[in-house]
């Protein structure tokens, strides 16, 4: 096992080619106030495995591959569920 960070996000954008935009939340408490903050993160990914919006993945550190680019997808930990649209309203 290397040292590489290794970090699990959302998938919110694949519109980009062999790229997707990932994001990565967290949950603390603060320390003085006790108050639970929610912080989020987005990163764009260097994507081979074909991620679909909504799709867990978990994403590893790597060299730089493009301007913002600094992660790759590692695997893909949960499919989002996709149903039929068929765009009719009832």
């Amino acid at each position: 096992m290397n040292s590489r960070r290794r970090l699990h996000g959302i998938v919110t954008s694949n519109k980009m080619t062999k790229t997707v935009v990932v994001e990565i939340s967290r949950s603390f408490r603060h320390p003085l106030y006790r108050k639970v903050v929610h912080l989020s993160n987005r990163v764009k990914a260097h994507d081979e495995l074909g991620c679909q919006v909504g799709d867990q993945v978990q994403i590893v550190e790597s060299r730089p591959l493009s301007r913002e680019k600094r992660w790759v997808v590692e695997t893909i930990v949960k499919r989002e569920v996709r149903t039929a649209d068929t765009g009719v309203e009832a």
